[in-house]
């Protein structure tokens, strides 16, 4: 199974959910994409659902000397979490992380205000969150991303991705109330190389697409 790009997945994903909808395991929804490729996934869902759409900001802690293997992520004021087996392997702690993990927190402020343009935070109380991303390879952002959704007391939580590895169901299990995929393929290397198009998405599309959808 391949997408030709993801809003191809949302399309395709989002049929899987109205089903669910129709026969009520999926009320009150509210749709949270992890952006940026998270976007135009969610927006498909959110649209076929009759749901509200909006972002949660997730970073990744990249490891020191090579910034793109992630060893943690963080999500809003909530404290990191971290990959413990990679921290061991690596001789690090979250101490020695502080630099890289302020930064990343910043950063996550930023694209928050930009993103959400003043306004709030969606209140997920007592309703169904769907976490929604383009792919899952390991699940580090998005353990992070389900850890901070329960504390806002939604009724149930669920994670929908078009595809991710075995490795990543594994590590979430327990995570999220039920995981929503396509495909879990047998040799998976990277999310991107099941999309024919995985161009990386800019701030401005982010933007652009959940204003269209707050009516912007």
């Amino acid at each position: 199974m391949r997408f030709q790009d993801r809003r191809e997945a949302g399309r395709a994903l989002a049929a899987r959910l109205v089903e669910r909808q129709r026969q009520g395991r999926l009320e009150d929804p509210v749709v949270l994409a992890l952006p940026r490729g998270g976007v135009p996934v969610a927006d498909e869902i959110a649209g076929a659902l009759g749901a509200p759409l909006d972002v949660l900001v997730v970073r990744k802690i990249g490891a020191p000397y090579n910034p793109e293997v992630g060893i943690g992520a963080l999500v809003g004021d909530h404290p990191p979490v971290f990959d413990e087996r990679a921290l061991a392997i690596l001789g690090l702690t979250p101490e020695r992380l502080r630099a890289a993990i302020d930064a990343e927190r910043a950063e996550l402020r930023r694209r928050e205000e930009l993103y959400r343009g003043g306004r709030p935070a969606p209140d997920v109380a007592g309703r169904t969150a769907l976490v929604v991303d383009d792919g899952l390879a390991t699940g580090a952002t998005a353990r992070a991303a389900l850890r901070a959704v329960r504390t806002a007391a939604p009724a149930r939580v669920l994670l929908a991705v078009p595809v991710c590895s075995g490795q990543a169901l594994t590590a979430l299990r327990g995570e999220a109330d039920e995981i929503v995929h396509l495909y879990q393929p047998p040799h998976f290397e990277a999310v991107g190389q099941w999309y024919d198009d995985f161009a990386q998405l800019t701030d401005d599309e982010v933007v652009r697409t959940l204003s269209a959808a707050h009516g912007g």
